[in-house]
């Protein structure tokens, strides 16, 4: 019995050394200690960051773009993230990219997420207006958090307020759109990484910008009404306005600032005289010409009929 016991042993030893030299860890050896890599490193003095950035889309692992798993902290900060940490730490110490620092260029930070963000909505960043105006990515969007403020519907508009103090004013307005409500967002209309249209307009223009949500609007019509066909921010302020339907004015002094009433006298008003009667009734422009975006109403006898039903 003795013997037996002895042979097996000598076998298994024997079969241990084998693995040894073919390169095989044998299972009851003990593993070797990893080495400390560089996040952990990053972790010892920025550990409230490196715990934030592991709940965050950039610290999720079963993404393979993400840069958790591109390099860690480096993918971002840049090489010069370990001569930071090599010589100490330190506000200034090193070639680290701080994306809340100020003393770090703009372009030197979109550069690091342009890395990896520069296709869709982004194609457009390099000539748009925040691009020019040095507006880094980290001064709307947080990196480091489970929720981006700035990509959430109710909350986007404060991001947007921070700088556009005047559409802050305007959003408070009685006639506005539902901003507040969360049901719209600003990068419902404009695209804040550039576009090819003006005021960084979703669409082509404002009008196919408007058409994506008002597309009775849209026609085509028998007779359109040209100011609606140029640009609808003639008559309207998306923003926010104290007249009603976002008109920049009440009517009839808005459609007076094109039309000079020669048909409808602007003296005070009677029910007896025909070239008064419009303003006569709640002085509406609306009451009788109902349609004034366009209308498919084939009588052209005089003025007064057009954009009517």
């Amino acid at each position: 019995m003795v013997s037996g016991t002895r042979t097996l042993l000598l076998r298994v030893i024997t079969l241990g050394g084998l693995l040894v030299l073919a390169g095989v860890q044998p299972l009851f050896a003990q593993p070797t200690p990893a080495k400390e890599s560089s996040d952990q490193v990053c972790k010892g003095c920025h550990e409230p960051f490196f715990n934030s950035l592991t709940v965050s889309k950039h610290g999720t692992k079963a993404d393979a773009r993400a840069p958790v798993n591109q390099g860690g902290c480096v993918a971002c900060h840049g090489a010069g993230a370990l001569e930071h940490a090599g010589k100490g730490g330190g506000k200034g110490v090193g070639g680290v990219i701080g994306f809340n620092s100020k003393t770090v260029s703009a372009d030197v930070k979109n550069g690091a997420c342009m890395t990896c963000h520069q296709s869709g909505k982004r194609i457009h960043w390099a000539t748009s207006t925040h691009a020019s105006r040095d507006v880094s990515c980290s001064s709307c969007h947080q990196v480091h958090a489970p929720h981006d403020r700035t990509r959430d519907k109710l909350t986007q508009s404060e991001t947007c307020f921070a700088c556009h103090k005047e559409q802050r004013v305007q959003i408070d307005r009685p006639s506005r759109h539902p901003i507040r409500e969360g049901l719209v967002a600003c990068s419902d209309c404009h695209n804040p990484h550039g576009s090819a249209s003006p005021k960084m307009m979703v669409r082509d223009n404002v009008n196919d910008t408007c058409y994506t949500c008002h597309m009775e609007k849209r026609g085509p019509f028998v007779r359109t009404h040209q100011p609606v066909q140029e640009d609808c921010s003639i008559c309207h302020n998306p923003h926010g306005t104290v007249a009603p339907n976002l008109l920049k004015a009440r009517q009839p002094f808005l459609c007076q600032q094109c039309h000079e009433p020669t048909s409808h006298r602007g003296n005070v008003g009677s029910l007896t005289g025909t070239g008064t009667t419009p303003n006569a009734i709640a002085r509406g422009c609306l009451n009788c010409h109902t349609n004034i975006h366009g209308t498919n109403n084939p009588a052209n006898i005089s003025n007064e009929r057009t954009f009517r039903r």
